[in-house]
């Protein structure tokens, strides 16, 4: 079973943006003001970037946060998800 991780999710999505307007890691990493090492780990999915890091970045590629949630949304149900329930926990699984 492969596990849905919305910081990979969230990874894709910016790196699909930056990717389609030309932008290298450098300049979005210097607009946002956080390092290249950092931007490149959020959009590998390896580092899950704080509310305040994700807004900046956002504001350095151009999509409104809401936008960028929709897309994380939209790519999340192509997935299939299902939500399960584990020890009271809710685990969404692909």
């Amino acid at each position: 079973m492969n596990w849905v991780l919305l910081r990979e999710l969230i990874g894709r999505v910016l790196r699909q943006v930056r990717l389609d307007q030309s932008k290298t890691l450098r300049e979005v990493a210097d607009a946002a003001g956080v390092s290249v090492g950092h931007l490149s780990k959020v959009e590998r999915g390896r580092k899950e970037p704080s509310s305040e890091v994700l807004a900046a970045i956002c504001i350095a590629l151009g999509p409104a946060l809401p936008e960028l949630l929709g897309a994380v949304l939209r790519e999340l149900s192509t997935r299939r998800p299902r939500l399960k329930v584990r020890g009271g926990d809710f685990v969404l699984a692909a």
